[in-house]
């Protein structure tokens, strides 16, 4: 699927010699983000969108039909056991419907449609088992130390447990294992996923009036097809490994907040409505939380607080004074259906302002938007600073019913309706299972598998004795002095440096994320992100204003752990080229920029030591909060971009070089021989010099970066046919 960005993808397309899309059934363009703008130059790219879908025999829905993932996953496109992508990073919802979906980037997209296929790494698995909405919320809140950092994760749990979570909120968790850091979150096909696609297939066969722009519903929503699907679902190989375990009971989960701007700050919300934090704006928007279902949890909070009189005259609540709602269904199904419901009138009247069915305020595009200073909380998926609006306001995250009762409140606030469980001693969750060892069952099968693993985990941690890894504390990863042991050697392509070699320019900051790398509203302007000039004058500036001045063409850039996490936008990584920076250093990637980078020939190396020795000699005051008891002292956004996924404040003109600067020269030389699998580091004048054994560069990824990206390489490939 591709939203407002299929004519950029197009002009890509274009650009690589294809004329014709590979499989015209195995694509879906929707247009959704920038809805509200009726500008001659949107409506010139959405009527360019149009007609190239149409050429092509492609499925389209239009500006106000919905939210392109909500149209994926209500059309039957996202279907169970199979794989989906989009071109935008909550492809991750998918999961909710058992479909593993999971981002790609327009580079990606244009290949897909030229060729039917794209290049993965496969991920690490993890595990995370449900007992006994604001989940996702507390996940982000409460493993916030990236343990499942370019995962993709599977949702298991016990019967009662899974029976407890419909489908919507299995889509809104899903959604923001983005937002966690994972590559996807799916869950089972289950008896509540088996029920809920009956019914959308009884629906589909009641109403069967074609779209005119899209094939019928039925062709995918039917139940010869579920027949199908159900006779042989797809799960977990019985004895399956996987890379770790998290457990979160459920039942001892009480409504988290997240914010304000980073997701990875979780509050219980008992513990905010003590501080009294006014509200300026609420939103219920987004592909998140703006289904049938959650519109009638919102209705419901202002339908608990209609008045009525002695002769039986009910007042509607209204949202407090100074307070905007804004509202907008995930799609035009969801809203007729909750208007039938009566809950979008209950909306309406009680103050909210309706907006047209898309992505809209949630990701910083017409009405509504945070203006500096004020409050806003939202339904919806992120609250990186400046993504709703200005950078000088503050944005957090609730369920609908929080949000709506935060609306009629004008603080944040619950409905009031959560209690406290009787013997509640805090939230029940950690690493592994959660089944006590005394409670567990286990066959005899299971038994021997389990002895199998163990087996397996120690002849691997023999092998790493073996191979020296514990000697020293430096093993086979570390080489003082360039000593040239254990070193292999890989094939260099030609076209492809066998050496990259710059001055280390030091960003000290984790988390850092694509709209801090290239600011979300220079994306959607096609004409400003063609400009390499423009795209080099604004890099980095939600991180660091003066970022532009301090780098110099031909810098090593480095930077903590996650870097590039957040969105899809491949101008994260071509801002970085138009800036002339060859190479970025990290202690890891966020796995989409780790994509964007190779499909735009930016080159990328991981070395957490290094990051670590620049702390220890540019080290910044850090002060963050994470998820915690509150107290009465307010709860702030964390400093620096430490353990969080918001954009830092911009920095204040300072003299590059002070140990306080955001962006530090440092007079460090790194080299990366790429033949070798290593990098040499010099710590400047006296200074220390080292190397590290990196991971290997293989030639099919030097071929992509060689031609330049996975552009050239595609246009290669065709031309080669």
């Amino acid at each position: 699927m591709t939203h407002d960005n299929s004519w950029p993808v197009a002009t890509k397309f274009m650009a690589i010699g294809a004329t014709k899309i590979h499989d015209p059934k195995q694509i879906v363009m929707t247009l959704d983000h920038d809805v509200q703008n009726k500008t001659e130059k949107n409506l010139k790219k959405y009527t360019q969108i149009e007609e190239f879908a149409k050429a092509q025999g492609v499925d389209f829905y239009p500006a106000g039909r919905g939210i392109g993932h909500q149209i994926m996953v209500e059309e039957g496109y996202a279907w169970p056991g199979t794989m989906a992508v989009a071109s935008d990073s909550h492809s991750n919802m998918y999961g909710g419907v058992a479909c593993l979906g999971t981002p790609v980037v327009r580079t990606d997209a244009a290949a897909i449609w030229a060729t039917g296929r794209t290049w993965w790494q496969i991920p690490p698995i993890a595990r995370v088992n449900f007992k006994g909405k604001d989940v996702i919320v507390a996940l982000c809140g409460l493993f916030n130390n990236d343990e499942v950092l370019n995962h993709a994760i599977e949702f298991t749990g016990d019967g009662n447990t899974m029976r407890s979570l419909p489908v919507d909120d299995r889509l809104a968790i899903a959604n923001m294992t983005t937002e966690w850091g994972a590559l996807s979150g799916l869950f089972p096909i289950d008896d509540v996923l088996k029920g809920w696609l009956r019914y959308k297939a009884t629906e589909a066969s009641m109403y069967k009036a074609p779209p005119s722009t899209a094939s019928q519903t039925t062709s995918r929503f039917n139940h010869q097809r579920l027949d199908d699907l159900f006779s042989a679902p797809l799960t977990a190989d019985k004895g399956a490994t996987y890379a770790k375990e998290l457990y979160l009971d459920l039942s001892t989960l009480s409504p988290y907040v997240s914010g304000p701007n980073s997701v990875k700050v979780a509050t219980p919300l008992n513990e905010l409505e003590g501080q009294n934090i006014p509200i300026n704006k609420a939103y219920l928007v987004s592909c998140t939380n703006s289904r049938r279902s959650d519109l009638a949890a919102a209705a419901k909070v202002f339908r608990n607080a209609a008045t009525t009189s002695p002769d039986g005259t009910i007042t509607p609540a209204r949202i407090a004074p100074g307070v905007e709602f804004y509202i907008a269904a995930a799609s035009l199904p969801e809203q007729k259906a909750a208007e039938e419901q009566g809950d979008w009138g209950v909306l309406l009247s009680a103050g909210a302002q309706p907006l047209p069915s898309g992505c809209g305020p949630c990701i910083g595009l017409g009405t509504g938007l945070l203006e500096p200073g004020e409050v806003g909380i939202s339904a919806s998926n992120r609250n990186f600073k400046g993504r709703m609006g200005s950078t000088e306001a503050k944005a957090y995250l609730g369920s609908p019913e929080v949000v709506a009762a935060s609306a009629l409140a004008g603080r944040i606030g619950g409905p009031g309706w959560y209690e406290r469980p009787e013997g509640w001693e805090g939230v029940v969750g950690g690493e592994g299972d959660g089944v006590r060892e005394e409670e567990r069952m286990i066959s005899i099968e299971d038994a021997l598998d389990k002895l199998v693993r163990e087996a397996e985990e120690a002849v691997r941690e023999g092998e790493q004795v073996v191979s020296g890894a514990g000697e020293g504390g430096k093993g086979a990863e570390e080489l003082q002095g360039g000593k040239e042991e254990g070193l292999t050697e890989t094939e260099i392509l030609d076209g492809f440096p066998a050496e990259v070699k710059g001055e280390i320019l030091w960003c000290d900051a984790d988390n850092v994320n694509t709209d801090a790398i290239y600011p979300g509203k220079y994306t959607y302007d096609d004409a400003f992100s063609s400009d390499p000039a423009k795209m080099a004058g604004v890099v980095m500036e939600n991180y660091d204003k003066s970022f532009g001045t301090v780098a110099r063409e031909g810098d090593v850039l480095v930077s903590g752990f996650n870097f590039g996490c957040g969105s899809s936008r491949e101008q994260a990584a071509t801002a970085i080229l138009a800036k002339k920076i060859p190479l970025v250093v990290a202690g890891s990637f966020g796995n989409i920029f780790g994509r964007n980078s190779i499909n735009n020939a930016l080159m990328g190396v991981e070395v957490p030591k290094l990051v670590e020795r620049l702390r220890a000699t540019f080290s910044l005051d850090n002060n963050t909060t994470t998820t915690g008891t509150a107290g009465t002292a307010p709860i702030t956004e964390p400093d620096r971009n430490r353990q969080s996924l918001d954009s830092p404040p911009p920095a204040p003109m300072a003299t590059p070089g002070k140990k306080n600067d955001l962006t530090v020269r440092t007079g460090w030389t790194f080299t990366w021989d790429v033949r070798r699998s290593r990098v040499i580091i010099n710590e400047g004048v006296n200074g220390e010099e080292w190397t590290q054994k990196v991971g290997e560069l293989p030639p099919n990824v030097q071929e992509i970066i060689a031609r330049g990206g996975l552009e050239g390489w595609v246009r290669g490939e065709i031309a080669g046919k």
